[in-house]
């Protein structure tokens, strides 16, 4: 029928130029002679427009405008056509592409007879030619197709699809389910995103959005300008969640009303009405009404909305477009796009049916293809038709270095920051003092060295001790200029290393080579890629070696030479050709090139032994791994020879799967190839067209920088130490006295101290009494102070006649004199003792006498008390807190609990006295000093004042408390704390490295973190967000979201579709997870070092954390690298958060709590592992601390037993060690 209309219209045209053209010629017929006409005037008409160059007069010039005016209209009607329309001129039957129309190409021969079954069987002949261009008409079309649907799928067109119409009503659903769940957010920016792009460009709007009730913007459509696109933004933006989904009352609504051509509905809910029933009330209203209705299911995951939407577009002659932000599957569901599709479908099937007809068949009838293709052409190898780099086939341009290479280690060697003296350890070693403690035989204990802290710094050495230096500020400031110049020169070796062949390569540094090349089957799409890296290493680096030998494997494998060649410009040249004709087949036939480069006979008898083999290889070998890896460690043992691999990471997946010959990904490729080049001491390099994934070169290098970026952190942290010493003390005042004062601002001391050298003479009249009853005991309390070892006797005891208040007696005064001058010839005499011995207690009296009108007399003295500390028994509740381990030892550690038996047993009533005594000329112990066990506590001798019994219920406390500590122990490495830690905060981000590494470990991940949704999230009722990271970042929600049940299932679907690939971009994680402000907490979990710098990472991250203060806890996952979880050891403690690495399987804590708790800890071979988490680690060393003092505990009650059965002969020496914890 369309067709028909198509031919009718052309028709009509060829009419209409014919009628045009006779009209033409009649009137040149009929025309006077051009000499017989008047002169053209131009006569003025206002207002005319001046005539386009392009105003032709001959008919058929004005038919080729038509047609360039179409084809350039052509783009501009496709973008406003729905893919139906844009069919009609681009489907297969329109551009005769079809099965039938290939077929009607093909010469029908002579049929022939199956000699099985007897049937008679068509033959078909085709031109090679036509079948190739019917075939490339078929692809083209089928990209076509594919840009169409990138069109479909672009800016707006995505969520909403192409609108139509130019007067277009747009029902916008504003139910609480789909304002809900921060969704509103998100399609508000889509409706603004819809008129930005879309709907401006009508001609006519109207707005309704429906809820319970329906609210429309405007009463009638409005004609579009720049004011209403502004007033329906801002009611976009002022929408509110207003109950249910009425879609049917906002659909009568609309339809009664006039001038408007398309209805656009964007639902996000479930209807309050059925299908069945809106569908038949709409179409009775639809009755006569031939409006449109285009049908948008909005981030929908109910499927009763989405067929309700299909079935009322299909009814009103609309289109229906579906849009998910988690399934992309359902956006193809839409008709717009779902047409195309089908159409890709019937190509691609033409297409299939085309390579059958390649193979002789279709259907019952037989195919022949005219080749018309040369037998010379066609012996030539595939990779001669790949592009190639301009100059791949001229002669090598040979430059010879400049000096011989080395590896970043041997360079190292002389300049590294040892080797340069530049090691803070060697800065500071000849300042730097060792603690000593030592045992004096005199003092009968161990001593301490000490130092003035005001001029030494403690400073952790390399070895674990601490040390005492001394900074020189103006050399810690030469020290880091140098380290700044010698990071510098680090760098400038990283972007030499970076350069040219040493890109591909690395470093070539023996004299004897040789290159072993991987030219399997995979490789022949990247054979240029390697023929130009050869170059590149032939040109740069080969050319100051002595001997060299290439050897190449697939399945077969060739070598250049058959044994080692001596390096000549016009071998290199024959070197290049041997690559130039290089070609890819087969598998990885590794160990037989390998075995060739290795085992030469000629080259043993010549006395060559080669030094260097470089593998470069795209992928495993044939052989197993564990087989290669053995094999070329015996292969090279003992014979000076290293073998350097290089990876060339090529993209390993096509749209049928994975390439044959490629057994591995890429990450077992990896660890194969580093593990082969580590076990011979070669070196490892792994790059990609991108640029360098991995080279032990580029790394030894970062490292050396590393750690001249700790040294540098090191000394700023020194200087700011001794800084810090003589910065000003708040509340200090250097103003100075002045020698007058105001009769009410006379100074304390001038009135209680009339010797002050500052006291003005005041009369005694004008003090009374009472006045001087106060002074005077101001006066007493205040010398006591000062001389608390001083004996003083009241003033009423004195024969002297004494001191007025007032005044000041000769003797006194000469007294004071003999002082101050025995003071100021020791400066330590003015330094008051910081203890304070206890005073007798004194009372004030009236003595009636008017020269001393106040006396004092001792009320009472002091008693000594007694310092002995009995055991208490210890509570620690059952139940387990959700709290981080040191803030839970804050209330139930040992010391918390009064458990310290070192305390218990070290008060100053224990101490052993030995005394001298002249008259007899030696020492003598303290009477009764046999009745108790003596112990050495720390150095000192102590006696045991610790009854039995009390040891006894202090080992039944003590083993109470190690088992409660050993149950805390099991819940810690129990379900997902095992993994994770404690969730100790209610707002948390839970960041999960899924890169490449994590591929093996995807599973068991996967079920952890569903573990911690339900195991702790869950239960605590916790605001959270789940953040993957690799080479992109992937949010599950924009913000953190309450833990309820229906977001926990959401959470674990969404953890259910990680997958692992690419790199590993901690830090954009990290940043993607500060822009939530409600955020307390970051979870980070990973199983190695990022991307980037580790210290760039913790730059960034303090720089960010400076005011937000948000605790970052790190857990390392399957990750046995030292510098990784040092990183994120560093990253945790710079941030105030805590450090987790999961114990493995070997450790089983349950079987382990269940034998203490049962046999206690009478096997010494129970023993708890290192933990490196800080949670366990901290509770590790309580349990062991805890474990100690009870065994000390029973070898106290021992020596009680033994002194009872008469054999302690001597003093029972006992020794208590109290872990540093």
């Amino acid at each position: 029928m369309k067709n028909n209309e198509s031919e009718n219209g052309d028709r009509r045209m060829l009419e209409r130029a014919k009628r045009m053209i006779a009209s033409d010629k009649s009137t040149s017929a009929n025309a006077p002679n051009l000499t017989s006409r008047p002169e053209w005037k131009v006569s003025p008409v206002p207002e005319a427009k001046t005539p386009s160059d392009l105003t032709v007069t001959h008919i058929n010039q004005t038919y080729d405008l038509w047609n360039e005016a179409e084809k350039y209209s052509a783009t501009g009607q496709a973008e406003e056509q729905d893919s139906e329309e844009w069919l009609q001129t681009h489907n297969i039957h329109h551009l005769r592409l079809t099965l039938k129309d290939l077929v009607d190409k093909g010469t029908i021969g002579k049929p022939s007879c199956d000699k099985v079954t007897g049937k008679v069987q068509q033959h078909i002949q085709f031109d090679s030619a036509t079948i190739n261009e019917f075939e490339y008409k078929l692809q083209k079309l089928i990209q076509s197709y594919t840009e169409r649907i990138k069109f479909c799928l672009a800016g707006s067109k995505r969520s909403f699809g192409l609108i139509k119409g130019s007067s277009v009503a747009v029902l916008v659903d504003a139910s609480d389910v789909n304002s809900g769940f921060g969704r509103l957010t998100t399609f508000k920016e889509s409706l603004l995103h819809l008129i930005d792009e879309q709907l401006r460009k009508k001609d006519k709007l109207y707005f309704v959005s429906f809820g319970t009730t329906i609210s429309p913007l405007w009463a009638v459509p409005r004609d579009v300008n720049c004011r209403i696109t502004e007033e329906a933004e801002q009611w976009v933006r002022q929408l509110q969640p207003s109950g249910g989904t009425n879609l049917l009352r906002a659909l009568k609504h609309t339809l009664s009303v006039k001038g408007v051509d398309q209805i656009l509905i964007i639902l996000g809910s479930v209807p309050d009405q059925r299908s069945e029933i809106m569908c038949d009330h709409i179409y009775q209203l639809l009755c006569g009404n031939e409006t449109p209705i285009h049908c948008v299911a909005y981030d929908c995951a109910n499927e009763h909305a989405t067929n309700a939407m299909k079935d009322l577009a299909e009814m009103s002659g609309g289109r229906f477009h579906c849009y998910t932000s988690t399934n992309e599957e359902q956006i193809y569901t839409g008709d717009d796009i779902s047409r195309l599709l089908q159409e890709v479908k019937e190509a691609q099937g033409i297409i299939n049916k085309i390579k059958d007809m390649r193979r002789g068949l279709l259907g019952s009838a037989l195919v022949s293809i005219m080749d018309e293709i040369s037998s010379e052409v066609a012996k030539l190898p595939q990779s001669r038709f790949l592009p190639r780099p301009p100059g791949h086939d001229r002669p090598l341009d040979l430059d010879q270095p400049a000096f011989h290479p080395k590896t970043s280690e041997d360079w190292l060697k002389s300049n590294g920051l040892k080797a340069k003296s530049l090691d803070i350890h060697q800065v500071l070693q000849k300042n730097a003092h060792s603690r000593r403690e030592d045992f004096v035989p005199v003092l009968k204990r161990s001593v301490k060295s000490q130092v003035n802290t005001a001029a030494l710094t403690t400073f952790a050495w390399n070895d674990g001790s601490v040390k005492n230096v001394h900074v020189d500020m103006s050399e810690m400031f030469e020290y880091q200029k140098h380290l700044g110049e010698v990071v510098k020169v680090y760098e400038d070796r990283v972007n030499w290393l970076s350069q040219g062949s040493k890109r591909l390569f690395g470093t070539v540094t023996e004299k004897v080579v040789v290159i072993i090349i991987d030219l399997s089957l995979s490789n022949i799409n990247y054979l240029v890629h390697i023929q130009h890296s050869l170059r590149l290493l032939l040109e740069q680096q080969l050319v100051n070696k002595d001997y060299l030998n290439i050897i190449t494997y697939g399945m077969t494998v060739k070598k250049w030479k058959p044994t080692l060649t001596k390096v000549t410009p016009q071998n290199l040249q024959d070197t290049w050709k041997f690559c130039l004709d290089m070609q890819c087949e087969g598998s990885r036939n590794f160990l037989e090139a390998f075995r060739q480069a290795c085992e030469n006979d000629d080259e043993t008898h010549h006395n060559i032994n080669v030094e260097g083999i470089y593998l470069f290889a795209s992928g495993v070998p044939d052989q197993h791994s564990d087989l290669c890896i053995s094999y070329v460690e015996e292969s090279l043992r003992g014979r000076g020879s290293k073998l350097h691999t290089i990876l060339f990471n090529v993209d390993d997946y096509d749209s049928n799967g994975a390439i044959a010959g490629r057994w591995s990904n890429i990450t077992a490729t990896s660890d194969l190839f580093r593990t082969m080049a580590h076990v011979t001491g070669g070196r490892f390099h792994w790059f990609r067209e991108t640029g360098i994934i991995e080279s032990d070169d580029i790394k030894a290098i970062t490292d050396e920088i590393d750690r001249a970026v700790n040294f540098s952190n090191s000394a700023s942290s020194l200087v700011e130490s001794v800084k810090g010493r003589y910065k000003k003390k708040p509340g200090t005042d250097d103003r100075k006295h002045g020698n007058s004062f105001h009769k009410n601002c006379i100074p304390e001391k001038a009135l209680l101290w009339p010797d002050w050298p500052l006291a003005p003479n005041i009369p005694s009249a004008q003090l009374d009494t009472s006045s001087a009853l106060v002074l005077h005991s101001r006066q007493l309390s205040e010398r006591e102070q000062e001389e608390p070892n001083s004996i003083r006797r009241p003033q009423s005891a004195k024969s002297s006649t004494g001191r007025s208040i007032g005044g000041q007696s000769a003797k006194s005064r000469a007294s004071s004199a003999k002082e101050s001058s025995r003071t100021g010839d020791n400066p330590m005499a003015k330094v008051k003792s910081t203890y304070k011995k206890k005073q007798p207690s004194t009372q004030v009296f009236y003595t009636g006498d008017k020269t001393q009108p106040v006396g004092v007399v001792f009320k009472d003295y002091p008693m000594s008390k007694s310092v002995r500390k009995d055991v208490v028994p210890a509570s620690i509740p059952h139940d387990e807190e959700a709290i981080a381990t040191k803030d839970w030892m804050r209330k139930y550690s040992i010391n918390k609990l009064r458990l310290d038996l070192y305390k218990l047993v070290s008060g100053p009533d224990c101490k052993h006295v030995d005394q001298s005594v002249k008259t007899i000329g030696k020492s003598v112990s303290a009477k009764y000093c046999n009745i108790f066990p003596s112990v050495n506590v720390k150095g000192t001798i102590k006696h045991l004042q610790l009854l039995p019994h009390e040891l006894e219920r202090y080992e039944v406390q003590m083993d109470t408390v190690l088992k409660r500590y050993i149950r805390r122990l099991q819940w810690l490495l129990s379900g997902s704390r095992r993994v994770f830690g404690t969730i100790v905060e209610t707002k948390v981000a839970i960041l999960v490295d899924i890169s490449g590494s994590m591929m093996t470990y995807m599973d068991e991940l996967k079920h952890e973190l569903a573990s911690l949704i339900w195991d702790q999230l869950y239960p605590q009722k916790v605001r959270f967000n789940m953040i993957g990271f690799s080479k992109n970042v992937v949010k599950w929600m924009n913000r953190v979201t309450l833990a309820e049940e229906q977001r926990c299932h959401e959470a674990i679907e969404w953890i259910s579709r990680l997958s692992a690939d690419g790199n590993t971009c901690t830090l954009q994680a990290i940043q993607a997870a500060f822009c939530d402000l409600e955020l307390e907490a970051i979870y980070l979990l990973s199983d190695g070092k990022p991307d980037t710098s580790t210290q760039h990472v913790l730059k960034e991250v303090a720089q960010m954390n400076e005011h937000r203060r948000l605790k970052i806890h790190t857990m390392s996952f399957h990750c046995d690298d030292k510098s990784a979880n040092s990183f994120l050891k560093a990253l945790a403690g710079e941030t105030g958060g805590r450090y987790h690495r999961s114990h493995g399987p070997d450790f089983n804590a349950d079987l382990f709590a269940h034998k203490v708790l049962n046999e206690g800890f009478t096997d010494e071979t129970v023993n708890i592992p290192e933990f490196e988490g800080d949670d366990l680690r901290r509770l590790a060393s309580e349990i062991a601390l805890a474990r100690q003092y009870l065994k000390q505990a029973k070898l106290f009650r021992e020596q009680y037993n033994t002194k009872r059965s008469g054999t302690d002969e001597s003093t029972a020496i006992g020794k208590v060690i109290k872990p540093t914890v």
